[in-house]
C-alpha cells in the first residue's frame, strides 16, 4: 500500500518562502507532483516532474515555485519563494504508476497579506 505524506505546511506572510516535502512509502512513480485546493475552488494542478526528470507548472507559479525530487528518498519537493495571498491553499502530493493515482492528504498553507 503506497502512502504519501506531506509536510512543511504553515503561515507565511507574503513574499516569502516554504518549502513542502512528500516522502512516500516506495515504489518508483511515472509522475510525481503537487496539487493545491483553495477554499471554494477546485484543486488544481501545481507541477509535476516526470521520472526522467521534466518539469510543468502552472502559469500562475512559473517563475516562483520549484519541483524537485530526490528518488534515493521516494521524496519530491515543492520550493514556494514569492509566494503571494492568491497562493493560500491545502496542497496535495501526488503520484502516478501504471495508471494508478496516489494522493497525500494535504498541507494547509496560510499567505498573510
Amino acid at each position: 500500500q503506497v502512502q504519501l505524506v506531506e509536510s512543511g505546511g504553515g503561515l507565511v506572510q507574503a513574499g516569502g518562502s516554504l518549502r513542502l516535502s512528500c516522502a512516500a512509502s516506495g515504489s518508483i512513480f511515472s509522475i510525481m507532483g503537487w496539487y493545491r485546493q483553495a477554499p471554494g475552488k477546485q484543486r488544481e494542478l501545481v507541477a509535476t516532474i516526470s521520472s526522467g526528470g521534466a518539469t510543468n507548472y502552472a502559469d500562475s507559479v512559473k517563475g516562483r515555485f520549484t519541483i524537485s525530487r530526490d528518488n534515493t528518498k521516494h521524496m519530491w519537493y515543492l520550493q514556494m519563494n514569492s509566494l503571494k495571498p492568491d497562493d493560500t491553499a491545502v496542497y496535495y502530493c501526488h503520484a502516478a504508476i501504471l495508471y494508478t493515482n496516489y494522493w497525500g492528504k494535504g498541507t494547509l498553507v496560510t499567505v498573510s497579506s
